[in-house]
């Protein structure tokens, strides 16, 4: 077979793929691309903000950089990060063949490939979205270009694969568990997953709801938001923020699923506290519905509102703070190899507790009168989001590497990554409190020399540079260890669950048989006990795997054209471009009748055909 033809071949099984540990590999792709497209973003407003009045990037620009940073990593960077971990490692974890729904797992992939693009697109097509990432309608509906229109369309496609993966993701956890594992034998990055889920198929829908709106007033002349008709702009900060909060939480509690697996691994102990970090879970999860308000604390909602959502914001520091206090005793005693991955959960508990200070700090609602839209608040959300989410998709990268690829990460380059971070980090947003304590405002594209403003400032971009170049060194590692690196085979951390017990590279049905659970921890019992693998739970048999399908590329693709056309249609003005948003639409919904018509059954792997190796479980 000819070079081209393989490669041909190995873009049409990713294109096709509906294996969900080839989906982990196409979010971890695409997550990184865009990972490294909004730290870009950040690094030209960082330049920007280096030296007082700069003109690199002024006015308009400035916000649409802005904008576009926030808006890709959060929607675009850190939650497509977070799904690649938990396709690589939840079905795995909980001794599953794949999750639920396959193809509904693909399609997810596919939306959030499609959503992301179309919002990028923006940059080509008369300018990005200007608004902020939060899009306030007051900004939204004074726009004058179709930035707005990118980001409200190219959320509502994303949105929803991230929607529909969540409750597949709910589905997989609570039908799919091997024998024997019941919900307190899960493992704690299983429990964070699917407490993320449930936190999805709740905080997505008013986003949904909310963007939807704004949509209608944007394209189609409805009021919702305008208090000149008798809208009212409050009504999309409640529905975006009722989504908002709970995001925070979307993204930080798988990192603390990876925190909980890396500490135990690593300090060779059972995780110390495992009933109570589970209830501390669950806890967040629950009270992160609860605290929406305080990002609205200044707009007038009345000392009563304000009281209650702040004494709600503290109350989420409990649980919280005892996930925290086990993390430390699961390290004290225990024989603890700091490889990068430990380093990195070492590092993450100061950072991310010094973010969780200044929160309890903006949850009191007076002081944060003085706080609200100034660099303070910038400082405590990248203090908690990049020393709590990006430690973990870090320190989870290098972790799960070998479970993804077969090969280990250079810990020395790996060693250097971390340092240069975390001291770039550090210094980038160690010194925005007190900036912000000084007055400087969030969002402003320069300031006047003479304010005291000029060397927290070049310090801060200075830090940026630092992370950067430890991105750079990132990805230096990764290229060097899928050319030189060696296999990594089976358990090379000598770690505690069930997706170790899986030979690498992973085959195709995860499992020969079925593991049996045992308790907490199984692959460490069968280890203690010197089984080689996991004690099965059936005898070998056939193997039934779901078709690969091109339809989730193609109903994505059908959703992306139809977005260009309801965006230029300008109220029904345009009738070529009503034809490009009816003809995307065809696309999709007869994808959909297609999928519903025909009677796809998958195939077997007969058990003749198996490895003889006895590849995943072993009694």
């Amino acid at each position: 077979m000819s070079s081209v033809a393989k490669k041909k071949s190995v873009l049409w099984d990713y294109l096709t793929t509906v294996d969900h540990k080839k989906i982990a590999i196409l979010y971890l792709i695409a997550g990184g691309l865009f990972f490294v497209i909004g730290g870009l973003e950040a690094l030209f407003i960082r330049y920007q903000l280096a030296v007082p009045n700069n003109d690199f990037l002024v006015g308009d620009k400035y916000n649409q950089v802005l904008t576009m940073h926030g808006t890709t990593m959060i929607f675009l960077a850190a939650m497509p990060l977070v799904f690649a971990f938990l396709n690589a490692v939840v079905p795995l974890q909980i001794g599953a063949r794949d999750v639920a729904f396959p193809f509904v797992n693909a399609l997810g992939f596919w939306l959030f490939f499609f959503g992301g693009l179309f919002l990028n697109m923006s940059w080509f097509l008369g300018g990005a979205p200007d608004a902020g990432w939060t899009s306030y309608a007051s900004l939204t509906l004074a726009a004058k270009n179709h930035g707005v229109d990118f980001y409200i369309l190219g959320l509502q496609i994303s949105g929803i694969g991230t929607l529909i993966g969540g409750i597949n993701f709910l589905v997989t956890i609570i039908n799919m568990r091997a024998p024997g594992m019941t919900y307190m034998r899960m493992p704690m990055f299983t429990w964070t997953a699917f407490v993320t889920s449930a936190l999805i198929l709740f905080a997505f829908p008013p986003l949904t709801v909310g963007l939807a709106l704004l949509m209608l007033d944007r394209l189609f002349g409805t009021q919702f938001f305008n208090p000149a008709f008798g809208g009212n702009t409050i009504i999309w900060e409640h529905l975006f923020w009722i989504f908002g909060h709970p995001e925070v939480y979307i993204l930080v509690l798988p990192a603390f699923g990876i925190f909980s697996e890396i500490f135990a691994t690593f300090s060779k102990k059972r995780l110390f506290g495992y009933s109570s970090m589970v209830f501390a879970t669950v806890l967040i999860g629950f009270l992160g519905f609860m605290v929406w308000a305080h990002h609205m604390f200044t707009v007038g909602m009345g000392a009563v509102a304000n009281a209650i959502f702040a004494v709600a914001t503290m109350a989420i520091a409990v649980p919280t703070g005892i996930k925290i206090f086990n993390w430390l005793f699961t390290m004290w005693g225990g024989n603890i190899r700091f490889t990068t991955p430990m380093i990195y959960a070492v590092a993450f508990i100061p950072s991310f507790v010094m973010g969780g200070v200044t929160g309890v700090m903006n949850a009191a609602a007076p002081a944060d009168y003085q706080f609200h839209d100034s660099y303070f608040v910038v400082a405590h959300f990248h203090y908690v989001i990049v020393g709590g989410v990006v430690f973990g998709l870090f320190a989870g990268a290098h972790y799960y590497w070998p479970l993804m690829f077969n090969r280990i990460l250079d810990e020395t380059l790996g060693k250097i990554t971390f340092w240069l971070f975390f001291i770039g980090f550090h210094l980038t947003f160690f010194i925005q409190h007190f900036l912000g304590l000084m007055g400087m405002p969030r969002r402003y594209f320069t300031y006047l020399p003479g304010q005291g403003l000029e060397t927290g400032n070049l310090i801060s971009s200075i830090g940026a540079a630092f992370m950067a170049v430890a991105t750079i060194v990132l990805l230096v590692n990764v290229v060097k260890t899928a050319v030189s690196g060696k296999a990594a085979g089976r358990d090379p951390w000598d770690a505690r669950t069930l997706e170790w017990a899986v030979e690498a590279p992973t085959p195709e049905y995860n499992f020969k048989q079925l593991p049996f659970v045992r308790g907490l921890d199984t692959l460490w019992i069968e280890k203690m006990e010197g089984r080689k693998g996991v004690t099965p739970a059936e005898p070998v048999g056939d193997i039934h795997m779901p078709n690969s399908s091109f339809l989730p590329f193609v109903m994505s693709l059908g959703l992306f054209i139809a977005a260009f056309g309801a965006m230029y249609m300008e109220k029904g003005a345009n009738k070529m471009f009503m034809a490009v948003a009816l003809i995307g639409l065809a696309i999709t919904f007869g994808c959909m009748l297609l999928r519903s018509i025909i009677d796809d059954h998958g195939y077997h792997i007969h058990k003749e055909d198996l490895d003889d190796d006895d590849k995943g479980v072993t009694a």
